[in-house]
């Protein structure tokens, strides 16, 4: 099985878009003993400078990623997966950016959530994900988003099982046996999946294997509830992926809500114990939405937000809008702030079929309900093409470079590509008492 799922990547990715992005410099790193990428790396885990390759390492952002596998289920929502009738192949939007990534040669990338549809089975992560990104998959730094945790289009969701099972390892019984669970999500009746049990903690955080909705009475959901949130350094920067996926976990989307609480108590302790130059943190349901969908999720990420922005954070990443899009440096309020402001990027262009940007009547772009609100913040946007963005992390501030590799072929008008480059400086750890921004931790 492995051979032929080998065979159907390399046939994958050979038949996607054949211009590639390839970064100068990157593409043939080596270190002191001549090893090419991705060996000739440094470590996650090593502080600036990085001398033995001559550059700054580069994250590679992306989410929204891999179409569903074989039938469509009765209810869901049509076009979506991997061999729908629709003008673009999904599969192969999918390869694209996995070459795409390929030829950046990054030292991690920050996956944005949505990596597998509709549901994020384990069984899906197999059959679709891995033949494409799971070529990456010891350099992913992943997110969860919706499509891994919640009911979609007449599906029941698997709460993070599927996710957590593929990047963190399942469990096995002593016999050898695959160790299940089978997950419901009540009240919702459209149905149960039986999933596989993930190792408590790995890749995408911490899964915790008891206190999940199915211990509460009624009874009904899952039994374990996933976390999902970690830091890590790279280069000069301190990194943050969170999980914004509130709304069936213990607590659902209240700031008081044990499991939100939970999670907020150890980004403020993350973010005290910090003292990087510059800061980045990534989820998947973003607070400003290009695409004029503001989620309940996105709403109770302000919460984020405002740790973040108190504690001198420099960027947010996101996905779930299905576009490249970037704002002006915000405050948490959605006021343009030049001096302290953290800027936004949203980047869904992995393979899911993509979304319209609105800057007109953008009633759901903010929380604020600011019909004006993207007109006025969007500094750069697009919903016509597939793409990664490749973030270089400086060692007091970064660079940008978006470029598409494919463009839907349902637009037929406009420009062929779309790049968007530029750079910034960062903030400076809080830690340093900057009397400018008022730090005193």
């Amino acid at each position: 099985m492995k051979t032929i799922r080998g065979k159907f990547r390399a046939a994958a990715l050979m038949g996607a878009a054949a211009s590639v992005l390839v970064f100068a410099g990157v593409a043939t790193a080596q270190n002191q003993n001549g090893n090419q990428w991705p060996y000739g790396n440094p470590t996650p885990d090593n502080t600036w400078p990085y001398a033995t390759i001559g550059r700054a390492p580069v994250l590679a952002v992306v989410g929204d990623v891999a179409c569903q596998p074989g039938e469509e289920p009765s209810g869901e929502k049509p076009g979506e997966n991997c061999s729908g009738d629709t003008a673009q192949n999904l599969v192969a939007s999918q390869a694209a950016t996995a070459k795409q990534i390929e030829n950046m040669k990054p030292d991690l990338i920050a996956l944005v959530g949505d990596e597998q549809y509709q549901v994020g089975q384990y069984s899906d992560f197999e059959n679709s994900y891995e033949l494409s990104y799971g070529s990456f998959k010891f350099l992913t730094r992943p997110a969860p988003g919706n499509h891994e945790f919640y009911t979609e289009h007449g599906a029941v969701g698997v709460a993070g099982y599927g996710y957590f099972s593929y990047f963190n390892g399942v469990q096995h019984n002593p016999d050898g046996s695959v160790m299940t669970t089978t997950i419901a999500n009540n009240p919702d009746t459209a149905g149960t999946f039986t999933q596989p049990v993930p190792y408590s903690d790995g890749q995408a955080g911490h899964f915790a294997q008891t206190g999940g909705l199915g211990n509460t009475v009624p009874a009904g959901g899952p039994v374990g509830v996933g976390d999902g949130w970690y830091s890590y350094k790279l280069g000069a920067w301190h990194i943050i992926s969170l999980n914004i996926e509130c709304e069936t976990q213990p607590g659902g989307c209240s700031d008081t809500g044990s499991w939100f609480a939970a999670e907020l108590a150890w980004l403020k302790s993350d973010l005290e114990a910090n003292h990087s130059a510059c800061t980045a943190a990534y989820w998947h349901q973003p607070t400003y939405s290009p695409a004029n969908g503001l989620s309940e999720e996105g709403t109770t990420a302000q919460a984020f937000w405002q740790l973040l922005y108190e504690y001198g954070a420099d960027l947010v990443l996101n996905g779930h809008d299905h576009l490249y899009a970037r704002y002006r440096p915000l405050d948490p309020a959605g006021n343009y702030d030049p001096k302290r402001g953290i800027r936004e990027f949203v980047v869904g262009t992995g393979g899911e079929t993509l979304d319209t940007v609105v800057t007109t009547d953008a009633t759901s772009a903010d929380p604020s309900g600011n019909p004006n609100f993207n007109a006025e913040n969007l500094q750069a946007a697009t919903g016509e093409f597939w793409g990664v963005m490749g973030l270089t992390l400086e060692q007091n501030g970064y660079k940008w470079d978006f470029e598409s590799i494919l463009k839907d072929p349902a637009q037929t008008t406009g420009p062929a590509t779309f790049s968007d480059k530029g750079e910034g400086t960062c903030h400076g750890s809080p830690s340093w008492n900057d009397t400018d921004y008022g730090y005193n931790h």
